[in-house]
Formats: C-alpha cells, structure tokens, sequence
C-alpha cells in the first residue's frame, strides 16, 4: 500500500508477533500507523516484528499481555495509550486453534478455546474503548470461515469464532456511532508450515485455486481500519470463495 492512509494513527494487534498478526501489524505500519503489537509467549517473534515496523519510518511497541485477565488486559492498553497517547485502531487477532474430538472433548479444552478466542476480544475492546471513542476509531475482530460453517473436529474453536461474529454485531450496535466494528474471517490461510496433503486439497476446492495468506487477511483489515467508517456489524469471508 502506497498511500498513508493511517498516518498520525495508533493501531494495537493482539497476537502480533507472528503469523497472521505479524502480518497485520505490518500492513498498518505500511499503512503509516504506529502500531502496537501484543504477545504471550512468542518474545523472540515480537521483537523481530517490532523491528519490521521500525523499518518502516513507524513507532512500535510490544507488551507481553494474556488477553484471557482482566488486569493484563488493561496493563496493556494502559501501557499503549501512555506510550503513544492514544488509541484509534484494534485488531483483536490472538486465538488459539485445536483438533479435537467433541464426544471426548474435555471441559478444559472447551474453556482454554474460549477464554482466549471469545473473551479476549471483549476484554480488549471493552478497555480500549474509552480511547476508541475519543478517537471516532475501529475495531476489527479476527474470525474464521469456522464460526460461518461447522468443523466436526474443530467444535470449540468454531462455537467461539461463531460468537466473535455475534461480538461484533452487538459491538457494532452498542459502541455507535463513534466506533465502527467489523470482522475478518479468514478460510484456509497457508502459512508456509506443514499441512501434509490438507493445503493442496483446500486449495482444489477454492474457487480462486489457491489458499489464502495472511497479506490477503491484512489487507481485507486494512480495509475496515483505513476505509470509510460507515460500514459496521460486518464479518467479511477472506476464504477465496471456500465457504460458497
């Protein structure tokens, strides 16, 4: 992206360090935002990350947060907001994703899936938003293609990405009209690791004829950070027609 649309912008991505949150970090910076970047376990990551977003003539932050606490939550936006002085974008990205049977499925499981995938999203956002008001700012929630169509081994990870669509659209209404809400849903994202046979069989079965990347996740973000704020309560498939 050439243009500096985000310029004199703050943005917070949680799970930045890596991944499809490394991705999204520098698609904003690109954009010409400062961004900050959250991790849990991934410091190494995150700091070559933050040195990505420094090369790119932008501020940069990392701080540790566990979006699952309260208190590491607001640690976190505190720490963002004295750093840069405010806050206009959040990309709630962190999850945790996991196969598993759901007739052996243990109450733990179903729990870990959801207070990462489901709470931190209305952690980060319900501590951010005082911030993103003042700023008329945005909020852009990570889905799934999962939370549109069920995956028989993947059932708690696909309930929760269900009701990060339903956050959403209650954010959407609720935190108008000074902020708009909306969802990317990603489908199948090759990340350049071992899949065995699954990426070339998703990939036949795509429309586009081939699996996502995280740039094509970054920019549909980009989209609702940088674009006009009038559209709100969206989940957008990023999937290449997957899920038709």
């Amino acid at each position: 992206m050439t243009d500096k649309l985000l310029r004199g912008k703050t943005a917070l991505v949680t799970g930045g360090a890596r991944r499809i949150g490394r991705a999204i970090a520098l698609a904003l910076a690109g954009a010409g935002a400062d961004v900050a970047i959250t991790y849990l376990k991934s410091r190494t990551d995150a700091s070559e990350t933050l040195e990505e977003i420094k090369s790119l003539g932008c501020r940069a932050l990392a701080v540790r947060c566990d979006v699952r606490r309260e208190d590491s939550v607001r640690g976190a936006v505190g720490a963002v907001v004295g750093e840069f002085g405010g806050l206009d974008v959040v990309v709630n990205n962190a999850a945790v994703f996991e196969s598993a049977a759901l007739d052996e499925m243990s109450l733990e499981q179903w729990d870990a899936v959801f207070e990462t995938n489901a709470r931190g999203p209305f952690l980060v956002a319900r501590e951010a938003l005082p911030h993103l008001r003042a700023a008329h700012g945005r909020i852009v929630n990570i889905g799934s293609l999962g939370g549109i169509h069920a995956w028989a081994g993947h059932a708690h990870y696909c309930s929760s990405k269900a009701a990060v669509h339903m956050l959403t659209q209650a954010m959407a209404k609720a935190f108008a009209p000074e902020v708009s809400v909306n969802c990317v849903a990603p489908g199948w994202i090759g990340m350049g690791d071992s899949a065995g046979g699954a990426a070339e069989r998703f990939a036949a079965k795509t429309p586009m004829g081939r699996n996502g990347t995280a740039e094509d996740v970054a920019e549909a973000v980009l989209f609702f950070a940088a674009g006009t704020g009038f559209v709100t309560g969206q989940v957008l498939g990023v999937d290449g027609g997957l899920g038709l």
